[in-house]
């Protein structure tokens, strides 16, 4: 068995038979139809209804695996000279609820993301219910060339979240879809709201280490300079080594570095 699904657990199908009766009864609808995704998700049990509503099942094994998650990525930033700014819940509901209103906050600054539509719990099971986005794309799946057209977009809509007061916290290739020619930003995860520099600096990594084996460091950090001044630039440097140890970020942290470096120095001068 895949590690990730031994870890998320299995919920009994007459849980998830009573999550499926309790969504059509909120919205009037007698007959609905189901089809779950193979999905590599530690934190749920996703499916699709209608092909209208994409819908998490967030279980208590889901909430404690993404507590023990958040703690390692908490020591990981203190290793990286700054104290833990990653929230976690303890409860199911908790996560759907937080991921509801950082989808809505996305929205509402005119970041797109997923409809949010909403969060409930039924039988101790966190759900959460989005629009569904047919035929999209994850970033890994689309071509190295529209990559590295559609970079400094990616920069510009992260650098309206922390504009705004507001961080992803979770940026990966999967995190990030195409859908009728437009970028969208999925599974916000929870940091403190009081460390903006931290955050931002962390999102800036993430996003680099993705874009860096796709498109070569120079590329990548050219289009985050469209969006961010050296010293954001610099401050990136702190969170590539705790990034690359990440399973989900495979990249050159070494030239990455150097490039990061070379950009600042430029836009100083």
């Amino acid at each position: 068995m895949d590690i990730r699904q031994l870890a998320r657990g299995t919920v009994e199908w007459e849980r998830i038979e009573r999550v499926v009766r309790s969504l059509a009864d909120r919205h009037d609808r007698d007959v609905v139809r189901v089809e779950f995704l193979e999905a590599d998700n530690w934190l749920s049990t996703p499916c699709v209804i209608d092909d209208e509503w994409f819908v998490k099942i967030v279980s208590r094994q889901n909430a404690l695996v993404h507590a023990l998650l958040t703690t390692g990525r908490n020591v990981g930033a203190v290793s990286s000279g700054t104290g833990g700014f990653f929230d976690r819940f303890d409860t199911p509901r908790e996560m759907v609820e937080h991921e509801y209103e950082a989808t809505e906050r996305m929205r509402s600054i005119g970041v797109n993301a997923p409809r949010p539509i909403e969060a409930f719990e039924v039988n101790g099971l966190g759900v959460l219910v989005l629009e569904y986005l047919p035929e999209f794309e994850s970033l890994e799946s689309v071509s190295d060339s529209v990559v590295e057209q559609r970079s400094p977009e990616l920069f510009e809509m992260l650098s309206s979240l922390h504009e705004n007061g507001l961080a992803h916290g979770d940026l990966r290739a999967e995190n990030i879809l195409f859908c009728d020619g437009e970028l969208y930003f999925i599974d916000a995860t929870s940091v403190h709201e009081d460390r903006v520099s931290e955050t931002t600096a962390y999102d800036l990594a993430c996003a680099l280490a993705v874009l860096e084996p796709r498109i070569g460091p120079r590329a990548a950090v050219q289009a985050a300079s469209s969006a961010y001044g050296p010293s954001e630039l610099l401050s990136a440097r702190r969170f590539l080594d705790f990034v690359r140890l990440r399973p989900d970020h495979e990249f050159d942290s070494t030239r990455l570095r150097s490039e990061l470096e070379k950009a600042a120095d430029l836009g100083r001068r």
